[in-house]
């Protein structure tokens, strides 16, 4: 994968979600650590839409820390934050953020990959970006 100078790429699980920023263009790139996101206190929120009553409490958290992740996301790019975005997550996370996400997030985003690299070193993400 290209990616253009600055471009932001979120690494996320259900649990814990990791912001780093591109430094060069192309496939001549390394990524810059920013920040970790960290679900504040989940059973006070909950996840967006209607809850399956047989869902765990290990689901539902993630189900709404995916929806606190997909607000943060349209925070950062309405205010200008993040200008290009690339967004990897585990299947099951991916497939909960996607949804979520605003037309403004959407328009930024240039790339989803489902792959799980939370706990990855930065070199296994970029190898991992780099290929897909």
């Amino acid at each position: 994968m290209n990616l253009q100078d600055k471009t932001s790429i979120l690494i996320a699980s259900g649990e814990i979600a990791k912001l780093f920023r591109a430094n060069g263009n192309g496939e001549n790139y390394s990524l810059e650590h920013v920040k970790d996101l960290v679900p504040g206190h989940l059973a006070d929120d909950g996840p967006a839409g209607k809850s399956p009553p047989d869902e765990s409490d290990k689901e539902l958290n993630e189900a709404t820390f995916s929806k606190h992740l997909a607000n943060y996301l349209y925070h950062s790019v309405h205010s200008g934050k993040i200008k290009s975005l690339v967004l990897v997550a585990d299947p099951d996370s991916l497939g909960e953020i996607r949804p979520l996400l605003h037309k403004e997030v959407e328009n930024v985003l240039k790339a989803d990959l489902a792959k799980t690299l939370i706990n990855s070193p930065v070199d296994d993400i970029e190898k991992a970006l780099k290929a897909a």
